[in-house]
């Protein structure tokens, strides 16, 4: 009998819910899915040869072409490795950690607009998963459910270390969620809108390759939250435990952190949803700051036709995705890991301070343009800000001061 008769017949679908629709819809999540895979895989590999090419080396060249499939056959290899759990752990959540990890990150990606606006058996839909109205409250919502995962991996191995790198781990949040949380308010504030979607349909790219004066970069959300961008930056390296900010899994002092004692496939589930977070973090800043998948179209070929609708937005989207995440292996590379109150200092008394100042500056911009304020007003703004800024810095005390008043 043919399935798709049945599914006819049920009440759900003939009371008005096209079957054409919900199979589109199954086959974006796997393809959402998938692509986020293959990225972390190409990320992997990436960040391997980049690192290698800085120090000198040749980095992974045997398995597959340059080395292309090296995290692969390593993730094959952790497939097939003995998974252990200590007696001292709590089974349930033990086993049940590294999935509460993965699953946020992928439904963080689900929010991303990927492409543009697409036609697929007749029906038009977007090449994205999920444009809910509250977008970017879902991605703080998903970005603080996270760390559930890596807090209920260290309690429950029963060690010490791991506890030690989970409590690390919810410090390290709370003082980057909100730093990280003005950045993104600074864009909503000139977006007017928490669609993603929204979000990139206003810094619209619609110039093609034969116009170059058309091409409306200034529409990017970069320019009047530039400040809020590179904010955001640091605070999402430092969300996802990225260098230099890795002290929930510092070697030196913690063995290897949360996930000490994993092993096998979970072992490397903690590291696939890292990677995925960071990817996601990425593709955020790209959708927020950088016009998402939004970029000039062939003028050669058809407007409509499916190179400009399908290929191309994909095609700005990962290429600006792609230059964000060479920026994070650029900095794991350069930067040593800094001290846990370092760390510390750089949320609460820097990023905080700049990211509610310039969230404030985004709002001036916001009102000088809807009541047409004389040109200064966009420089003096910052300039304040900065004073502001500076004027805070001057007023906290050193460490060094307070390590004499105590003495």
């Amino acid at each position: 009998m043919n399935p798709g008769r049945l599914l006819a017949a049920d009440p759900l679908f003939s009371n008005g819910i096209d079957l054409t629709v919900v199979l589109i819809v199954i086959g974006k999540t796997i393809a959402v899915f998938v692509l986020l895979l293959v990225l972390v895989l190409f990320y992997i590999w990436f960040l391997r040869k980049v690192i290698a090419d800085m120090q000198n080396r040749v980095g992974p060249d045997n398995a597959g072409p340059f080395g292309v499939l090296q995290a692969l056959a390593d993730g094959i290899k952790l497939f097939f490795k003995e998974q252990t759990i200590p007696d001292s752990a709590d089974r349930r959540m033990f086993l049940l950690a590294p999935y509460l990890s993965l699953l946020p990150a992928f439904l963080a990606f689900s929010i991303i607009p990927i492409g543009g606006v697409v036609t697929v058996a007749g029906h038009r839909t977007l090449v994205q998963l999920a444009d809910p109205q509250i977008g970017i409250l879902f991605l703080l919502m998903m970005s603080g459910i996270g760390i559930y995962g890596v807090m209920l991996a260290g309690w429950s191995s029963g060690s010490k270390y791991p506890l030690l790198g989970s409590v690390r781990a919810s410090a390290q949040l709370l003082s980057y969620e909100a730093a990280l949380g003005l950045a993104v308010a600074a864009v909503l504030i000139q977006a007017g809108t928490l669609s993603t979607r929204g979000i990139v349909a206003r810094q619209l790219w619609v110039g093609s390759w034969s116009t170059f004066g058309d091409w409306p970069v200034w529409n990017w959300f970069l320019w009047p939250t530039v400040i809020a961008f590179f904010i955001f930056l640091i605070a999402a390296v430092a969300e996802t435990n990225h260098p230099p900010f890795d002290l929930v899994e510092a070697e030196q002092e913690l063995v290897g952190g949360f996930h000490t004692e994993y092993s096998g496939i979970r072992f490397a589930i903690f590291f696939l949803a890292e990677f995925m977070n960071l990817i996601t973090m990425c593709a955020i800043a790209v959708t927020l700051f950088l016009g998402g998948p939004a970029g000039p179209a062939l003028g050669f070929v058809s407007a409509n036709g499916w190179i400009n609708a399908w290929i191309m937005p994909i095609f700005w989207f990962l290429t600006k995705l792609v230059i964000l995440l060479f920026g994070t292996v650029w900095v794991r590379a350069s930067l040593p890991r800094l001290r846990y109150d370092q760390l510390m200092d750089l949320g609460w008394k820097y990023l905080i301070e700049a990211a509610f100042l310039f969230a404030m500056v985004s709002g001036v911009y916001v009102i000088a343009r809807q009541e047409n304020w004389p040109g200064w007003v966009y420089v003096a703004a910052p300039v304040g800000a900065v004073a502001v800024y500076a004027i805070l810095y001057l007023c906290i005390p050193r460490r060094d001061e307070l390590s004499e008043e105590i003495r």
